[in-house]
């Protein structure tokens, strides 16, 4: 089955399985491997990626259901001079990770966060990143990345 996607500003056509989840084509068929695996059941986080602006879990979601659609990975953030999105810079300013498995899906959950609440308070970060799991860091330095990244995305 071929399924025609905007991906990082590129249309491509990729060719699979009717059953191929998002994350599968993303890091199988186009060999974006930024996008992380972790519990395939939509609970972690890891596999976060923007599609036509919202955060969405790839794990959860068949390639066939966004079709036409436009996404963006933690590789497509940064600009073509590979200058780091804000919300990347203020994770490595803030040392918003250790591991940094769960990362690449925290940038992008705080992108959209940052999107649809440019003014949240520290609670609320927290609540809106609830789908999130980070295993290593405690989350304050993330909390903080947060705050700069949403800081710097308005300016």
């Amino acid at each position: 089955m071929k399924t025609e996607v905007t991906v990082n500003g590129k249309t491509r056509t990729i060719e699979a399985a009717p059953n191929t989840l998002l994350v599968q084509a993303i890091r199988e068929h186009l060999h974006l491997t930024g996008t992380h695996v972790g519990c395939d059941t939509a609970q972690c986080g890891a596999c976060t990626v923007l599609v036509n602006g919202d955060a969405i879990k790839s794990c959860n979601v068949l390639l066939a259901q966004v079709a036409g659609a436009t996404i963006t990975t933690i590789e497509g953030l940064q600009t073509e001079d590979g200058t780091m999105h804000p919300m990347q810079e203020a994770f490595k300013n803030c040392h918003g990770l250790q591991c940094g498995f769960c990362t690449t899906g925290m940038v992008m959950s705080a992108v959209d966060l940052c999107n649809k609440h440019p003014e949240a308070s520290e609670q609320e970060i927290r609540e809106l990143l609830e789908g999130n799991l980070c295993r290593c860091t405690g989350y304050q330095n993330i909390i903080k990345a947060v705050q700069q990244g949403a800081a710097q995305m308005k300016a």
